[in-house]
């Protein structure tokens, strides 16, 4: 193989590289649809004047035959005139013209037959590109699927999902940890919410046992009341002394306690 063949395989190779590379499916399409269009014009021009022409030949050989009828009635005349030389002559023109018809209707055959033939692949032809316009724009809304696709692979593909979800996860333990030393902190700064609500509780059963003992005291000095007024003044100031005294007692008792 010979250097100036290996360049040229190299060359067109290249083009055709560049060529594919740069043909768009959609443009592609729509010029391929007017190409056929420009073809289906052209089909129907030659159409038009192969029927123009079949027409031409169908008057030329219609006039032949009706000169070829016309002398031979001129002959009969001529006859019957009893005027043979003048009957030959007319004889002779109907010759010439029945010629004329016989091989004008032979070419009528012919392009009729052309013009049958012509009709046939116009008829195809516009099958052709009906069909071709429907695939047409259903190719083309293929291709514009498949273009947005491929953008979106594009994109996502430019998008470091890995490293993000990766960030994601990073910040949610940041998140747990910031949450776990607030609560720290929290315990460590005071008391906490455990010990608030026992101490609430340890109150509460206090309280109903202080409660308990006043109702407890106030019937007994109801029933020290059936004395004698006058000696109970002073026995229940004794009473309330003391039980001041008590009360005084507990609320030590219970301060120590805590």
């Amino acid at each position: 193989m010979g250097l100036f063949d290996r360049v040229s395989r190299l060359v067109r190779s290249n083009v055709n590289d560049l060529v594919s590379k740069a043909e768009d499916p959609e443009k592609i399409l729509e010029q391929s649809i007017a190409d056929m269009q420009e073809d289906l014009l052209q089909m129907r021009q030659a159409v038009a004047k192969a029927i123009a022409a079949q027409q031409k030949i169908q008057q030329q050989n219609n006039l032949a035959q009706s000169e070829a009828d016309k002398w031979h009635q001129r002959a009969q005349l001529a006859l019957q005139k009893g005027d043979e030389n003048l009957a030959r002559e007319a004889l002779g023109r109907k010759k010439v013209q029945s010629e004329a018809a016989v091989t004008l209707k032979a070419q009528l055959d012919q392009q009729s037959g052309m013009v049958d033939q012509l009709k046939r692949n116009l008829i195809a032809l516009e099958g052709k590109i009906s069909e071709a316009k429907t695939k047409k724009d259903m190719l083309k809304a293929r291709a514009q699927a498949a273009k947005a696709n491929e953008q979106l692979q594009g994109a996502l593909s430019s998008m470091n999902t890995s490293s993000a979800m990766a960030a994601f996860e990073r910040m949610e333990e940041k998140v747990l940890e910031m949450e776990a030393r607030s609560t720290a902190a929290l315990e460590l700064g005071g008391v906490s919410l455990d010990q608030q609500f026992a101490a609430l509780e340890a109150g509460g059963d206090v309280d109903d046992e202080l409660a308990a003992m006043k109702a407890q005291m106030l019937g007994g000095s109801t029933t020290a009341g059936s004395l004698p007024a006058a000696s109970t003044a002073p026995v229940t100031e004794v009473k309330d002394a003391a039980v001041d005294a008590e009360l005084e007692a507990l609320r030590r008792q219970l301060n120590d306690t805590k």
